[in-house]
């Protein structure tokens, strides 16, 4: 199951892209497909072809994970 994240930056916009499991703490790079800004256009840095990206840690400010349909899914109970 394909995840989405937000990636932070230091000192550049995030971006939007896929990875197939989240992230564990000994990994060295971040590998992630699909990336494109929050509202869907190209990224600059990248070049228009790109569809992986393998992104050090030390240039990851944080990572959002943006729940997917499933997560969505939650039935809350609300007493009226």
């Amino acid at each position: 199951m394909a995840h989405t994240l937000l990636i932070h930056f230091v000192s550049e916009e995030p971006f939007v892209a896929e990875v197939d499991e989240l992230p564990k703490p000994t990994d060295q790079i971040l590998i992630c497909f699909s990336p494109r800004r929050r509202d869907g256009k190209e990224v600059e840095t990248f070049l228009p072809e790109v569809g992986t990206v393998m992104i050090p840690w030390h240039r990851v400010t944080f990572i959002e994970v943006i729940p997917g349909a499933a997560a969505e899914e939650v039935v809350t109970f609300i007493r009226e």
